[in-house]
């Protein structure tokens, strides 16, 4: 990896992906929605302040954890004027999110629960089956699969 001197300000493009581990398309993508921010220079390349190193690291890691992007806008847009986030907004932030965590791991936990007796059942038509076939509407169609 290409070493970047600490006076640099700003990142091109490559040199923020290069640093962050997050492909230019990417870094395109995030600017587009809003979360990041770029000025461009006379020759239309973008320029980012190092500080977006931290906001694309936030970016990630809320990614890695199953948070949307709409939520990461969100909690980014409640930082005064565009301010990178400090570990303090992490917790503060995460702690917000964990809930909402909580509940989509129990739906997952449910859903593979499920999952596991319809694997064992092969038909996925008949009336025990909650995942595919609620309340055996399926069944009134003739006996085997009708979801393949």
């Amino acid at each position: 990896m290409t070493q970047i001197p600490t006076r640099t300000r700003e990142l091109t493009a490559g040199q923020l992906a290069e640093r962050s581990g997050v492909a230019i398309s990417a870094l395109h993508f995030y600017e587009a929605q809003g979360l990041i921010m770029a000025r461009r220079t006379t020759g239309n390349q973008r320029r980012y302040k190092r500080e977006m190193l931290r906001r694309v690291a936030f970016i990630r890691a809320s990614q890695r954890v199953g948070i949307p992007l709409a939520k990461i806008r969100g909690a980014l847009a409640t930082l005064p004027a565009g301010r990178t986030p400090t570990p303090a907004d992490w917790a503060r932030l995460s702690a917000a999110w964990r809930d909402d965590l909580d509940d989509r791991i129990r739906q997952l936990q449910n859903l593979r629960d499920k999952l596991t007796g319809c694997i064992g059942c092969g038909c996925l038509s008949i009336g025990s089956c909650q995942l595919a076939n609620p309340g055996d509407v399926l069944g009134n169609e003739g006996p085997g699969p009708r979801n393949l």
